[in-house]
């Protein structure tokens, strides 16, 4: 017999004609030498110390030393040999169960926006702002529905006290309608001309002072929200009670733009009616109607120019002017796209308001029509028209801030290419573990991408 060196001379009897091929070297040691020369494995079916035939170096292509065989059923590799896919010797492999091609360079689907905070780190689309808006006032209710339902509570006190006095004059009415003319010599003295106007002036001016303050302390939670970090309402007037001036010069000049041409425009109407006759009333109130069209235009053209002027006095630190010409910039060549978010989110805010409040107005009203006049009856019709107001604005308040804020986000990422700045900053922060104040810093004009 063989001593497994070499070929065996004959085949004892009672063997099989086919038999294994006779063994070769063992494999060779992944552990060698470095200066070693790597030791050759020989190919089965070749005695133990032959050198196995060489390649020639100018031979064209690759040259396979056996013939190919086809496949067959159920038939393994040979033993110690790896199974590579591209392997000269070998017939193509498939790639194991579970593994896929790979991708073409460019297609697939693209890997999910960072997203730290209330935002997603790219530029928004509308359910992006209306969800990012949502997700601010769920992240922090408490400094950010707290503080709105103080501000409306201040400003529907006094316009609730001027709508009960009106009703308890026309409650009379219902018991007795031959009173119509006392309940209008009522409502013309001074007592009823101030308390159907007086209220609605002095809601109307404290509406003016806490909606603009709270714009300014909302805009500086949303900052440090668009992180994922939260700051209390004590905190962020902390940061905000700087930059209160520039916030009323904002709104003033945006009152002084919205009230100017209906001012001059009413005191031209009154002095032509004054001066015209009966036959003159119907071009006057056709040109009424012409100048109420145009007047909503110019409203919602500059509302809509200025709109982001709040954000970059708060974010930005600018003072009034600068920041009106900033949101200028940032709406130009976006205009009718930053048009349409402003006007659906009115419209959503003003169907919910309505929603919250009507219910409670209702219910006052009836208190205040059939009570009688009697003191607690006033009472529960001002309380309840109080509370609808306040529940109307507690959500309208905040959710017009939200959407106002982080348009201004998405004017920069689209504009400037700040949502670079954002990731930048906001993969530095969950390295840290946690969000920093300076994060605020990151907001200022400088450390745009795009500047």
């Amino acid at each position: 017999m063989s001593d497994g060196h070499g070929p065996t001379p004959e085949t004892p009897s009672g063997w099989s004609a086919e038999q294994p091929p006779p063994y070769s070297a063992p494999p060779a040691s992944p552990w060698t030498a470095p200066s070693a020369q790597p030791q050759q494995q020989v190919p089965y079916g070749q005695p133990y110390g032959d050198t196995p035939q060489q390649q020639r170096p100018d031979a064209l292509g690759p040259q396979t030393p056996y013939p190919p065989h086809p496949p067959q059923p159920n038939q393994s590799n040979q033993p110690n040999q790896p199974n590579y896919p591209n392997q000269p010797n070998q017939p193509h492999q498939q790639p194991p169960q579970g593994w896929g091609p790979h991708p073409a360079p460019g297609y697939g689907p693209h890997a999910p926006a960072l997203r730290p905070g209330i935002i997603p780190l790219r530029p928004l689309g509308l359910g992006d702002i209306l969800d990012g808006t949502i997700k601010l006032i769920r992240s922090n209710p408490k400094a950010v529905l707290g503080l709105s339902a103080v501000a409306a509570l201040l400003a529907a006190v006094p316009l609730a006290i001027g709508q009960v006095f009106v009703l308890n004059s026309m409650s009379g009415i219902l018991s007795d309608p031959g009173s119509v003319s006392t309940a209008e010599s009522e409502l013309t003295t001074i007592y009823g001309v101030a308390g159907q106007y007086i209220g609605s002036i002095i809601s109307y001016a404290i509406q003016f002072v806490v909606v603009t303050l709270l714009t300014g302390v909302l805009t500086r939670i949303l900052g440090r929200a668009v992180f994922g970090g939260n700051i209390t309402a004590g905190e962020a007037w902390r940061l905000v009670k700087g930059r209160v001036p520039a916030l009323f010069g904002v709104v003033g000049l945006m009152a002084v733009i919205m009230l100017v041409p209906l001012i001059v425009f009413v005191g031209l109407i009154v002095a032509l009616a004054a001066n015209a006759s009966s036959s003159d009333a119907g071009w006057i109130a056709l040109v009424s109607i012409l100048f109420v069209i145009v007047y909503l235009a110019y409203y919602l053209y500059f509302r809509t120019r200025f709109a982001l002027a709040s954000p970059a006095v708060v974010l930005e630190g600018r003072g009034p002017l600068d920041a009106m010409r900033r949101s200028w910039h940032l709406v130009s060549g976006d205009f009718w796209r930053c048009f349409g978010i402003l006007l659906l989110t009115s419209l959503l805010v003003g169907l919910v308001a309505s929603i919250l409040t009507v219910p409670f107005t209702l219910a006052g009203t009836m208190f205040g029509m059939f009570g009688a006049g009697s003191a607690a009856t006033t009472v529960v019709s001002a309380v309840l028209i109080t509370i609808g107001a306040t529940l109307g604005s507690m959500f309208t308040y905040p959710f017009e801030a939200g959407v106002s804020g982080l348009l201004y986000a998405d004017r920069r990422m689209r504009s400037e290419a700040f949502d670079l700045v954002l990731q930048t900053a906001a993969i530095e922060q969950q390295r840290q573990g946690w969000v920093h104040a300076s994060a605020d810093e990151l907001w200022h004009p400088s450390n745009s991408a795009g500047s």
